[in-house]
């Protein structure tokens, strides 16, 4: 079995390249819901309906997020009855679909697990999807020109992430316990992957929360993990950006600074080939490999070439 820590964007193509490279029944994502939030009522999980929304081959495969062939009429309306003050956080109309119904079944009582597990059910989704956590875990991000602490959608989208960040404080991690099953698939699993997200926000949350952190690290020589950095830049996102202005180096050796602790290789791309060196001297392994998804093809060569950096993956389909 694959276990695998997901953020949005770049983890969901890399469950796409496994599910490639290995039955996805035998796959469970364990993704970041400290960029949920709550808007118009609603309960939106930007990063769990990413993830979904991918695995089912429905994504828009321009933003990388939301469902392909939208329409948007819902938000132009509120737009328009607040003037604009209302719906900077897009919605297409059958996504909102799915936030109706998530929010409408946590407030019957049902929990974010189970809820998640119906909407990957509806979408005929293989990969087994977990919630880092059932309680509520917020990502706060503090900017740098005003030491205003603000939610991270609002810095992620309402400001389009074009702000600098002093600090980031993932509020409630502390006290929320991992989503059950969380910990029996990370002891259970033949090979671990932190997939290719944001170190600080889309891993760093789930790491922090409910003993994630210690589990994975337990399993360390299982682990591998895929740098989100490419030659000193993020392919998507703020990550590169995110890691200077928090006193990390955006490079393929910070990456392996911060995973050290938890992987035992660190997948690279050929361009930092250079830089493997300087990450073995971490004591991680550097594994060298194209990883830059820009289509199935590249995900699934991606997806290969993880299982075969990891110990003891599944067997190939």
């Amino acid at each position: 079995m694959i276990v695998a820590l997901a953020g949005g964007v770049g983890a969901a193509r890399m469950l796409v390249g496994l599910s490639a490279a290995v039955d996805p029944a035998g796959i469970t994502a364990v993704v970041n819901t400290g960029d949920d939030t709550i808007l118009h009522g609603l309960h939106i999980s930007p990063d769990l309906d990413t993830v979904t929304y991918t695995l089912a081959g429905v994504v828009d495969p321009g933003t990388g997020w939301g469902l392909a062939g939208e329409t948007w009429a819902a938000m132009e309306e509120l737009r328009a009855c607040s003037g604009g003050r209302l719906g900077w956080f897009s919605l297409g109309d059958r996504d909102l679909g799915t936030h109706l119904y998530r929010t409408t079944r946590m407030g019957e009582g049902a929990t974010l697990s189970a809820v998640t597990a119906e909407i990957a059910a509806r979408w005929s989704v293989a990969v087994r999807l977990l919630p880092m956590s059932d309680e509520r875990v917020e990502t706060r991000v503090v900017l740098a020109d005003t030491g205003t602490e603000v939610g991270f959608q609002e810095y992620f989208v309402g400001r389009r992430h074009d702000v600098a960040v002093s600090a980031v404080r993932l509020a409630g991690a502390d006290a929320a316990a991992a989503a059950p099953g969380v910990l029996d698939a990370i002891a259970g699993a033949d090979l671990l992957v932190i997939c290719p997200s944001n170190p600080i926000v889309s891993i760093g949350p789930v790491l922090a929360t409910g003993g994630i952190g210690a589990a994975v690290a337990r399993r360390r020589d299982a682990v591998v993990a895929v740098s989100p950095i490419v030659a000193g830049r993020a392919l998507k996102g703020p990550a590169d950006r995110m890691l200077a202005e928090l006193g990390h180096e955006p490079s393929v050796v910070g990456v392996a600074r911060l995973w050290a602790p938890y992987a035992a290789a660190l997948v690279i791309d050929e361009a930092d080939a250079g830089r493997a060196g300087d990450i073995e001297a971490l004591g991680v392994r550097p594994v060298v490999a194209r990883t830059v998804m820009t289509g199935p093809a590249e995900s699934a060569a991606l997806g290969r070439a993880v299982v075969d950096a990891g110990s003891g993956p599944p067997a190939p389909r």
